[in-house]
């Protein structure tokens, strides 16, 4: 069952093993492949061959960490395991639809893409990843909208209303509910009736029940853009936001801020970015997309300083309440597209020792956020945090490549990987890749302190 907005394959089946790493031949070239146990289900691409085609200089190199570590570019140090392996999910995003039972205002997922012809909508309620708390707000709701005189929006021929919830908890025992509604023709006077019917709802009706704490709703009309961060959310009752514990630090979580939606596993994952590091006293930390603050206000008291970039306001806006409500005054975070605002930032900061942690969308991040980190020569060592390698491929071949007249700077090298379980029950697992630049521009020597290598020469780049 696809749930959309969760990007998982929902199942009732056991959680897949996840805990053999081998290396295997695509394009070519030779990658890593990280395999689940009878499943053959690939979750860590890093091809050697991409990055000695862009800087020969790295081939010897390579050539010795294929034959160290089972012709992989780098230590792959397995499946760090999700300490929940059901019911982990904090957000979950369910349209609303036709019923598999042909019943109209069915929230769920749904049974297909759209693309493919597929419009039913099947409940969630049999799923073992979503948690019990959230479905009960989706049966609330559910119940409320099939009590109104208003259908499922239909997206084949654009009629109807309700279109989407989505519904975020946190280990408090808060829920946040979001409702998307097309308003079509209807009346201010009776969207504004609407909107207090499903507040009187959740607040004193039958929806008290499902334990929402906070409700908002969205008037959704025909999309300019597959975003929907750029909607107005009306607050129509309870809190404005919810909170989450984690690591010992309180985080406040706006309606569309980033919060990796697996909290026991993203701390798994914080602590080991924290063991890789190396950080002291003396470290600034540069972290990009950085949500909430998670990352970055996780590692606060173990640096001289953190700055955190971040496309979405809500989010930043949270991560300045977070380290003011966690006494950290030592962070800072700027509001805008990482592209425009890195490439300042590390020329403001040349002179501090810094480490970057990358934690951007599926898709990667720009290339120009990349090149400035090249530039960069005080940032020494970089994590980059991903849940879709291959999209972001092209910026790990970025940090790597030889020196050009695009692209300045000492590269960088893979230095060590692992995958952590976010998604227990799916085939998906987040990356963290650590790169460290290399100290010989050369690019032959060792990763182990002992001694320069004893070729100078630099290839040319192909």
């Amino acid at each position: 069952m696809w749930a959309p907005g969760c990007g998982v394959l929902a199942s009732k089946t056991p959680a897949f093993p996840a805990d053999t790493v081998t290396s295997q031949t695509r394009g070519g070239g030779r990658c890593w492949t990280l395999r689940a146990v009878g499943e053959g289900r690939p979750c860590i691409y890093l091809p050697c061959r991409e990055i000695g085609s862009t800087n020969r200089a790295l081939l010897p190199w390579l050539l010795e960490q294929r034959h160290k570590h089972n012709k992989a570019c780098c230590p792959l140090e397995g499946v760090r395991p999700s300490p929940q392996q059901t019911e982990y999910r904090n957000k979950c995003e369910f349209l609303v639809g036709i019923g598999v039972d042909g019943e109209d205002n069915t929230v769920g997922c749904r049974l297909g893409k759209y693309k493919g012809g597929t419009c039913a909508v099947a409940p969630p309620f049999d799923t073992v990843h979503i948690p019990e708390a959230t479905k009960r707000v989706v049966k609330a709701f559910q119940e409320f909208i099939r009590s109104t005189p208003y259908s499922a929006y239909d997206p084949e021929t654009y009629g109807g209303h309700w279109r989407q919830l989505t519904v975020r908890t946190s280990r408090r025992g808060q829920a946040m509910a979001i409702v998307y509604f097309h308003p079509q023709k209807l009346s201010p006077e009776e969207l504004t009736e609407l909107k207090a019917s499903l507040a009187r709802h959740f607040v004193a009706g039958p929806g008290r029940a499902s334990g929402v704490t906070c409700l908002y709703f969205v008037e959704e009309g025909q999309r300019k853009t597959p975003s929907q961060e750029g909607l107005p959310l009306e607050h129509v009752a309870g809190d404005q936001c919810i909170h989450e514990d984690l690591l010992g630090l309180t985080f406040r979580i706006s309606p569309h801020a980033f919060f990796q939606v697996n909290t026991p596993a993203a701390e798994v994952l914080y602590t080991v970015i924290q063991d890789w590091a190396q950080l002291d006293t003396g470290s600034t930390v540069l972290d990009v997309c950085c949500g909430t603050g998670t990352i970055g206000l996780a590692l606060a008291r173990k640096v001289k300083r953190v700055i955190g970039v971040e496309l979405c306001l809500e989010a930043v806006e949270d991560a300045q309440v977070n380290a003011r409500n966690n006494d950290l005054s030592n962070a800072e975070f700027h509001c805008g597209r990482a592209e425009d605002l890195v490439p300042t930032l590390v020329s403001r900061l040349a002179s501090q020792h810094l480490v970057g942690i990358l934690d951007p969308p599926r898709a990667g991040l720009h290339s120009k956020v990349i090149l400035a980190i090249r530039r960069a020569e005080n940032l020494k060592r970089l994590l980059y945090v991903s849940c879709n390698p291959r999209a972001a491929m092209s910026n790990f071949v970025d940090l790597c490549r030889a020196p050009s007249n695009r692209v300045k700077g000492t590269p960088f090298r893979p230095v060590k990987a692992m995958a952590v379980d976010l998604f227990p029950q799916t085939p998906h697992c987040e990356m963290l890749l650590l790169f460290e630049r290399i100290e010989h521009p050369n690019g032959m020597g060792s990763l182990e302190p002992h001694g320069p290598p004893d070729d100078n020469t630099q290839e040319p780049r192909v």
